[in-house]
């Protein structure tokens, strides 16, 4: 065929026409037909709606109530056996939040109470819109930090804490807005840019700032950097060693192995996960008694100090609208709330894994943006589903949401009588719970196995982890954020081709470098492209299948078979293709043909084929030179070469009777 004409080929009986299957035209769809698809598949890619098909209008409003209200949905079927088993669940995690939530304010550089109203009233909430049976709602460390640090660069929370903390309030209802409007528009696919490895880098570095900046506490310094990074936090420690408190730094240390210790019973024994949940809660009433029978505030140590007895107060008239801040809230809700977005959904999908149900990401938006909401107005800060709070959840047994609802009663009661018992508790406690409940975020082991698996990823673990401790939360986030995405361009913008051989005794054709035994088949070159084809990467595939057209033409010289006649272009994974693409297919079949070769496409998707078929390549380069299968086209080939030889000697063989 190499020195034949395009036009020159004999009629095939290829594998395709004796089994009468070609490769098909999709009939045209409508524009808006054809759009409707495209964004059902895009934003509704669940079928939210198919529960309401072929129902009567009253159930279809029943069904519109449970969506929103999933309570309403397993209420009914709630059972005294539940009751027990949340109850327990209930009043284990109470015991862990109402010490965390404490610290964890702080941590925001917030009024410890806060802590306190946000494991009461965003719990409720939770409970009735979440979708999740195993998720404990409360204040997570990471946000409470990127609170602290976001906000604290423009107003210092310890030279105007009323104007900080309606910020912080403001900045708890952007989150809301944000994360609901996210999950009613359908956009939770955004949060997927949050890729697992980021995650593991960012809340490691986040847990490693955090404990850095526990020393404060731990040491009973009195004046400590706003800074985040790793430099300036130890350049504050080490230039007061002569404040350091002994006093503080014993009892830190103390309790943080005691915390250490029941933490590490809990994991070599899953039973007795009870005792390093109730860990927390007993460090604080030990140390409380501690200071209060010693008056060690007297000799450095210092102490919460009072804390208000009651309900939330209504705070949605706090809401810093009109503040020259407001850009500042803004940016810290929408920052916040994509981490708790990210954490919240993730720990949910997790322990649904384990007891094999399912849970709607954008329901969980839905629920996390209105509790955020509701939260802002009942003077809480940001909430989400911390991993510690829900695996103890998860460890005590909890059977629906219906514990979170017992949690929320139980810190309503402390909030009610019991706030008064909190003067005593030294922050050291505070510390060395927040320092305990960090360490845990700081996964190497899944560093460990990022690094095995696949190195890109871990060249992103370890972007955010450096970019978190070296320079803020808000650099370590971008960075990650920024690597992850340039790795989604390069997988676009350079897709992989592969060489396909023929796998012996079967019909199947795999990469060759896979299945070293898989066979070239002489004269056909092989090529299959694994992505879609669109204007970032045709340019990079034009000169990409150039490349190996010419070192399968110098294998074949170097190694004396017969020349290249066809090169077959594997389809299967180009599920898209745009304008781009089809110019650089039009410019590989011209180059090809310069050569003296000739281009089959086998198995075109529909999409592929549509586009194909209305830009004319078809037409242009012929309808029978597509096939359905790599070995139809193979087939068609192979018939062609012979024919081609069979033609060559008889013309050979006439030009030599014409001689006699």
């Amino acid at each position: 065929m190499g020195n034949a004409d395009n036009d020159g080929y004999p009629p095939m009986e290829s594998v395709a026409d004796r089994c009468n299957h070609g490769v098909a035209i999709p009939p045209p769809q409508p524009f808006f037909k054809s759009l409707r698809n495209s964004l059902k598949e895009t934003f509704f890619p669940d079928d939210p709606l198919r529960q309401f098909k072929g129902q009567p209008r009253s159930r279809r409003l029943v069904l519109g109530l449970q969506y929103v209200l999933p309570i309403l949905e397993w209420g009914p079927r709630y059972t005294l056996e539940f009751l027990r088993a949340d109850l327990v669940a209930g009043i284990t995690i109470a015991s862990l939040a109402i010490p965390q939530g404490i610290s964890y304010a702080k941590l925001a550089n917030l009024p410890p109470i806060l802590g306190l109203y946000s494991s009461f009233v965003p719990p409720l909430v939770y409970a009735m819109m979440g979708s999740s049976r195993d998720l404990a709602v409360g204040t997570v460390a990471v946000a409470s930090l990127l609170t602290a640090s976001m906000l604290g660069k423009e107003v210092k929370a310890s030279e105007n804490p009323t104007l900080y903390l309606h910020l912080a309030f403001t900045a708890t209802f952007v989150a809301g807005v944000f994360q609901a409007c996210l999950g009613l528009l359908r956009l939770g696919f955004l949060v997927d840019f949050l890729s697992h490895a980021t995650i593991v880098g960012f809340m490691a570095g986040a847990a490693t700032v955090v404990c850095l900046q526990q020393l404060k506490g731990i040491l009973g310094l009195a004046r400590f950097t706003h800074e985040t990074d790793v430099i300036s936090v130890l350049r504050s420690v080490f230039s007061q060693t002569h404040e350091w408190r002994w006093e503080s730094g014993v009892l830190g240390c103390c309790f943080l192995f005691f915390l250490l210790l029941t933490r590490y019973l809990g994991k070599r024994r899953p039973k007795f996960f009870w005792i390093s949940a109730m860990a927390p809660l007993t460090t604080v009433i030990l140390g409380s008694l501690l200071v209060y029978l010693t008056h060690a505030e007297k000799h450095g140590v210092p102490v919460i100090g009072p804390l208000k007895k009651g309900l939330n107060p209504p705070s949605g008239t706090d809401l810093a609208f009109g503040s020259p801040y407001l850009t500042t809230a803004i940016k810290t809700g929408i920052v916040t709330g994509v981490i708790a977005l990210a954490e919240g959904i993730a720990v949910g999908r997790s322990f649904a894994m384990f007891k094999n149900y399912h849970i709607d990401g954008n329901k969980e938006m839905i629920a996390f943006g209105m509790m955020n909401i509701a939260g802002s107005c009942t003077s809480c800060y940001l909430t989400t589903g911390p991993f510690s709070r829900s695996a103890v959840n998860f460890n005590a047994g909890c059977k629906t949401a219906v514990s979170n609802i017992v949690m929320a009663i139980a810190v309503m009661f402390t909030l009610m009588f019991l706030t008064p018992l909190f003067h005593y508790t030294p922050l050291v406690v505070l510390s060395s719970i927040i320092i305990a409940a960090m360490l845990g975020l700081i996964d190497y082991e899944a560093a460990i196995h990022l690094w095995a698996v696949d190195k890109f990823d871990f060249v992103v673990c370890i972007t955010a982890y450096v970019g978190v401790v070296f320079g803020s939360v808000e650099i370590g986030l971008v960075l990650a954020v920024a690597v992850s995405l340039l790795r989604v361009l390069l997988f676009v913008a350079r897709p992989k081709t592969f060489v396909l051989g023929r796998i012996p005794n079967c019909n199947a054709y795999r990469n060759i470098e896979q299945y070293p035994i898989a066979k070239n088949v002489p004269g056909i070159l092989i090529l299959e492209i694994d992505a879609p084809i669109y204007f970032a990467n045709a340019g990079y595939l034009r000169e990409r299948i150039s490349r190996w057209i010419d070192e399968e033409e110098d294998r074949l010289k170097a190694s004396g078979e017969d020349n290249l006649q066809y090169v077959i272009l594997d389809m299967g994974a180009v599920g898209g293709i745009d304008t781009s693409g089809i110019s650089m297919l039009e410019e590989i079949k011209k180059a090809i043909e310069r050569r003296d070769l000739k281009l089959v496409l086998a198995n075109p998707g529909s999409d592929v084929m549509k586009k194909l078929s209305k830009s004319k390549f078809i037409e242009n380069l012929g309808q029978e030179w597509f096939f359905l299968t790599i070995e139809q086209a193979v087939g068609a080939c192979n018939f062609m070469l012979h024919k081609c030889k069979v033609d060559t000697k008889k013309d050979e063989s006439d030009e030599k009777w014409n001689n006699v």
